[in-house]
């Protein structure tokens, strides 16, 4: 029992650290602080008002939207409270037989404040009702008319656009919790897998890859989050993909990749992120969309593939199983991309692996960090 709860503390220790290297977390959002910003930057927030209020989490914006109804609420509520005031219409005031208020049954703050909300909801219980007597009076039952629709259209405008915004849509994406490293067509491939969930289609689909790491020039100048790109595709391109059903993007491993230079024994050991970008326009909304997740060296498993989900039922239909969404097969995979193409014998796997009923099918979700490695 014990032993057990320091090996879940430990590995949920050894994932927060995992999380705070990255740059990007595997659900897309960037893991970077700002610092030594001026003041003067701030008040771009301010000025681009519609886009921060639209960034900001919702219990900020429900505080903001209560916030604004019951001061704009307070605020004409004091200023009926100075009209019925001027016109000696408060109790307080002993107003004489026969007077005529401003508003009728508005008597002290409370009543002003209540009047003030009825007018700005239109709500209009029928105790509280303007009198033609007061030309102020009427000017500002028109201004708070006008303020309280502005008020209500704009909140209307941001809880419309931030339930619409596009990386809801993103939620829907899903990448492989692991990349894998795997010969396919003759070729030595980094492969990734990518899925959409619901069936409306996204179009123009594009991906793509950026290694990031640290590198030295020659002039000894150390280069933080330097960019290489990486280029993924399908066999049908790499550019517009039919993302009707679970897609397996692979990179090829060439003299040009990154990866090239690298051997199962040495990845692990490698200080990089791969992050994958996926640009897209929902079909039904028409909003473009971007998908990121990234991968660290212990999440690349050189020497295995996806196994297949996609299969064709007896009535002609097919038929997704994302029960092996994240499941991979052992298969004979050389040991480095130097090897694959200078000595096609030499494979990462010793054993003979032509029958694949001795496959362990291995799902990446369970993998601890020894099997990883």
């Amino acid at each position: 029992m014990v032993r057990s709860l320091q090996r879940w503390l430990s590995d949920y220790l050894a994932e927060r650290r995992l999380c705070k290297s990255r740059l990007v977390t595997k659900d897309g959002h960037c893991n970077i602080e700002y610092g030594n910003i001026k003041y003067q930057n701030h008040l771009a927030y301010v000025l681009d008002l519609w886009t921060t209020i639209v960034e900001i989490r919702w219990r900020f914006i429900i505080i903001l939207y209560v916030a604004s109804f019951s001061m704009s609420w307070f605020i004409f509520g004091l200023i009926w409270y100075w009209i019925a005031r001027d016109n000696g219409d408060l109790t307080w005031q002993n107003p004489p037989n026969g007077h005529i208020p401003c508003v009728d049954n508005v008597y002290g703050m409370t009543s002003a404040f209540l009047y003030s909300l009825e007018t700005q909801t239109t709500i209009g219980y029928g105790g509280r009702a303007i009198t033609p007597l007061c030309p102020g009076a009427i000017a500002l039952l028109i201004i708070q008319s006008i303020i309280g629709g502005l008020i209500s259209c704009f909140w209307c405008g941001v809880v419309m656009t931030k339930i619409a915004l596009p990386k809801k849509r993103a939620k829907t994406i899903n990448f492989s919790e692991a990349a894998v490293i795997c010969p396919k067509n003759g070729t030595l491939c980094l492969q990734i897998r990518v899925a959409n969930l619901r069936k409306t289609l996204m179009i123009g689909s594009q991906i793509y890859g950026k290694l990031l790491r640290t590198t030295i020039t020659p002039e000894g100048e150390a280069i933080i989050l330097d960019q290489v790109n990486i280029d993924f595709m399908v066999e049908s391109g790499k550019d517009n993909l039919f993302f009707v059903c679970p897609l397996t993007l692979y990179h090829v491993i060439d003299k040009s990749s990154p990866f090239f230079a690298m051997a199962v024994d040495t990845l692990h050991q490698q200080d990089f992120e791969l992050v994958v970008f996926l640009d897209a326009t929902a079909e039904s909304t028409s909003s473009s969309c971007q998908v990121r997740t990234s991968y660290i060296p212990q999440e690349i498993m050189w020497g295995y593939k996806f196994q297949s989900i996609i299969s064709r039922r007896k009535d002609g239909r097919y038929h997704v199983d994302f029960s092996n969404f994240s499941k991979v097969v052992p298969v004979p995979t050389p040991h480095c991309g130097y090897c694959f193409h200078n000595e096609k014998g030499h494979h990462h796997h010793n054993r003979n692996w032509t029958e694949t009923t001795g496959f362990e099918v291995i799902d990446i979700n369970e993998l601890d960090q020894g099997t990883k490695m």
